[in-house]
């Protein structure tokens, strides 16, 4: 397999998670994140979104160094720098709306979908620039 090719199977690999976290998350808007069960399977799609982009961001700046494609590689590898370095950063938050929320803090449920927002704002903002980038990955070197 050309080189060029698995570097846009990486891209694909890596999109097919931000593009499930894109289609699945706007459910959440249509439910009351004052209801635990909710919250809590909430909390498990972003957790898995965070360590999946990771993890397929990782093997795809692999990919993009072994094509010979440096500053894909470094673009790939800044994406799951922020998966993994975020996760932590999101999920303590999270974590922390969820107990306020708990505790009856009457904010908290506001803060939670700001949480929501923001995040499906990011995922979004990182798929259509993934998208954007194929024409140019696909280019022969």
């Amino acid at each position: 397999m050309r080189p060029d090719a698995v570097a846009v199977a990486a891209l694909v690999i890596l999109l097919f998670p931000m593009g499930y976290f894109l289609l699945a998350s706007p459910a959440f808007l249509l439910v009351k994140l004052d209801i635990p069960p909710v919250t809590q399977l909430l909390r498990g799609m972003f957790n898995i979104q965070f360590r999946m982009i990771g993890a397929t961001g990782v093997l795809a700046t692999v990919a993009f160094l072994v094509a010979g494609r440096p500053l894909f590689a470094i673009g790939i590898g800044l994406i799951a720098s922020l998966a993994i370095w975020g996760r932590g950063w999101f999920m303590k938050r999270m974590d922390d709306q969820l107990s306020a929320r708990d505790a009856g803090d009457a904010d908290a449920v506001r803060r939670l979908r700001r949480l929501h927002w923001s995040g499906m704002l990011c995922n979004a903002a990182l798929v259509a620039a993934l998208v954007a980038s194929i024409p140019y990955v696909a280019m022969s070197t």
